[in-house]
């Protein structure tokens, strides 16, 4: 069963926007800060996670196999 959804706020930082994440939601997502997050559209929504380079870079690396191999992806999946 899903928790209910956290509500934040968006707020002015100089020129920019900004939301604010309590103490708790920090711990949860397991960030400090400084940290980077990652925003990710997802059906129905968005998802919010700690950024994580190393996965990053692997996803880049199958984007790239699937974009050069995607005739036979297709074949595969039949």
């Amino acid at each position: 069963m899903n928790k209910p959804a956290k509500s934040l706020k968006v707020v002015r930082i100089g020129n920019s926007a900004g939301v604010i994440l309590s103490r708790e939601l920090m711990a949860r997502l397991r960030v400090e800060l400084g940290d980077e997050l990652s925003l990710s559209e997802v059906p129905g929504g968005f998802t919010l996670t700690r950024h994580d380079p190393d996965f990053e870079t692997q996803m880049n690396a199958a984007r790239e196999m699937m974009a050069r191999r995607r005739n036979a992806l297709r074949e595969l999946a039949k």
